[in-house]
């Protein structure tokens, strides 16, 4: 079940999905959105594919199949958010470790699924925690697209920042990027906010720089799509221009995400798939179109970063300083090690449990 992010804010809705293809439907379309919460979905979906083939009365080469080409069709859907080719390794181990019994797979994928489900809202818990101390009473955020509860199992992670800084000081407010061309900043975001009675206001996009010049935002902070190794960070297209507006204006920027969305095989973010979607999604708006008969358009989903324009990096084991490098490695050996519970390796390592840059 998943809620119809394409319907929000005007009508909360949910959507059941019944096989592995209406999950990557819904991920494709947009229902579904948002890194991490493409990454449960996904691990949902796989189990959908192993129950179907164990119902069928497939054998284990059969489940092997579906699996494959479900994983396939999914990793098909989104290629710049590494969450979803994240959670498909993690399905994968699990189905290769017993291949053999396909009703004991489905179970065991259902097993795991929950268990990403629930991994998901605890990594964003502890990055709000961490995030919160970057912040003092009566600052103003800008924060761009959505990175919230619906972009993720629950809670959210630049929002689980701003949810934990605003249930620690009280006095947070919050600047809205609208987000274009999809707009999940005025429609989700905002919906986010205002459900949990937090002060915020919505601007343009081009609004930014007139904020952050003016004085009025203390600090931006921003999901993630993808972190290579040293840092550069691929989120929603504009977050670029937002980073260069922080720095130029001497505000900080932070970036917000969980451990899977590091992909520690990429030296940086030039190597980072940038999806192209449709011309239409610019070109229209809600199915009515706003440009000239005839006109084209160009819609990168994404941009990247460069990490010298990141102040730090929020994770679930604590605040990565730079140089990301050294930080991003000691923070992915500490996750291995299963040290999510602790603040990871001291300040001088670049890793910090939090505090003012």
């Amino acid at each position: 079940m998943l809620i119809d992010q394409l319907a929000l804010p005007q009508q909360e809705r949910y959507v059941r999905c019944r096989s592995w293809q209406e999950v990557a439907d819904r991920i494709t379309d947009m229902t579904v959105r948002g890194a991490p919460a493409i990454g449960v979905a996904a691990a949902g979906a796989l189990h959908l594919a192993a129950h179907t083939s164990a119902a069928a009365g497939g054998d284990a080469d059969m489940l092997i199949v579906a699996l494959e080409d479900a994983s396939a069709g999914l990793l098909a859907t989104r290629p710049t958010a590494v969450n979803l080719a994240w959670a498909v390794g993690q399905m994968r181990t699990v189905w290769q470790a017993q291949p053999q019994d396909p009703a004991g797979c489905a179970a065991a994928l259902f097993e795991r699924a929950v268990q990403i489900h629930d991994d998901d809202i605890d990594r964003c818990l502890r990055i709000g925690e961490h995030g919160a101390s970057l912040f003092k009473p009566g600052d103003r955020i800008l924060t761009h697209c959505n990175a919230g509860a619906l972009a993720t199992a629950g809670y959210g992670t630049a929002l689980g920042v701003i949810r934990s800084a605003y249930a620690r000081h009280g006095s947070i407010s919050v600047f809205v990027d609208e987000t274009r061309p999809w707009l999940q900043g005025a429609r989700l975001t905002a919906w986010e906010l205002q459900v949990e009675d937090i002060p915020y206001r919505v601007i343009a996009d081009n609004m930014a720089g007139y904020f952050l010049h003016a004085g009025e935002i203390d600090g931006v902070v921003v999901g993630a799509d993808r972190i290579a190794a040293n840092g550069d960070t691929a989120n929603k297209i504009g977050t670029y221009s937002v980073a260069v507006l922080a720095v130029e204006n001497g505000v900080p920027f932070y970036v917000a995400a969980p451990l899977s969305t590091v992909d520690a095989s990429i030296a940086g973010g030039t190597q980072i798939p940038i999806e192209e979607r449709a011309e239409n999604e610019v070109l229209e708006f809600h199915g009515q179109r706003v440009c000239p008969p005839g006109a084209r358009a160009r819609h990168p989903a994404f941009d990247v970063t460069p990490a010298a324009k990141i102040s730090a990096i929020i994770t679930e084991v604590g605040v990565l300083r730079p140089p990301y490098e050294q930080s991003i490695a000691a923070a992915l050996a500490v996750a291995a090690q299963g040290g999510l519970a602790h603040h990871g390796p001291s300040a001088s390592n670049g890793l910090a449990a939090g505090g003012h840059p």
